[in-house]
């Protein structure tokens, strides 16, 4: 017997259950996610080349720096392909948030000038500016995209949040959007991120692949969950 046969077969008998299907809405959204997730894998991925690169250039960043990519970490790369190779100078570009003073920042950033590291390194920082921008499109077609669905759903818009509850945004989370108050709109009124170790990109993931679907789920621990949430 065929696979399509046995399908019919238990479809005919009430034996085939029913598989979720996200509205039109929802796979946008998903669309758009999914799409800003592999971007940040590409920029992840030259976030590490471009260490390698200041290592072999003997340039030890990412000792003196939590994240190369960083407000510091960046504009020391940037500077260094630019072509300065003074580690004071480079040193002077450090954040006031940087827990590394000036001086061992200068230590660690004595480079072996090697023209060809330098060349690779400012091509891996062009792609990675070029990702970011390229994040930065899809967290406005992302914002642009959860407003219309809220705006067109009047059980959503009536819902409303204190704007100074506050969690704290992960890295990789859009910036530059209200995601607390978009996020309590779109689950009408339930705050997910009262949940304690869920960030806004998890509840964001959750949007993306499944949308208000999560209710059509017959999980009597998603009901609980989401009563729970909604008495926080």
């Amino acid at each position: 017997m065929q696979d399509c046969q046995w399908i019919q077969k238990l479809h005919s008998i009430g034996l085939l259950s029913g598989s979720f299907l996200p509205d039109e809405a929802t796979e946008k959204l998903r669309t758009y996610c999914r799409h800003r997730t592999n971007l940040i894998d590409q920029a992840a991925r030259t976030s590490k080349k471009m260490q390698k690169y200041l290592r072999l250039l003997n340039l030890r960043l990412d000792v003196v720096v939590n994240d190369i990519c960083g407000i510091t970490g960046l504009s020391i790369i940037h500077s260094i392909c630019q072509g300065e190779v003074s580690g004071e100078k480079l040193a002077e570009l450090r954040n006031g948030n940087c827990k590394k003073s000036a001086d061992e920042i200068a230590r660690a950033l004595q480079t072996n000038g090697r023209k060809d590291y330098l060349f690779a390194l400012a091509q891996e920082y062009e792609m990675y500016l070029f990702f970011q921008n390229k994040i930065k499109l899809c967290d406005i077609e992302i914002e642009e995209t959860m407003t219309e669905q809220i705006n067109n759903d009047d059980d959503k818009k009536q819902h409303f949040i204190d704007k100074k509850l506050y969690k704290k945004v992960n890295k990789n989370a859009p910036k530059n959007i209200d995601l607390n108050l978009l996020l309590y709109h779109y689950f009408d009124g339930v705050y997910l991120l009262a949940i304690e170790g869920v960030s806004h990109s998890t509840v964001l993931t959750l949007m993306s692949e499944v949308g208000n679907g999560i209710y059509k789920f017959g999980s009597k621990t998603i009901r609980k969950l989401a009563a729970f949430v909604a008495k926080q």
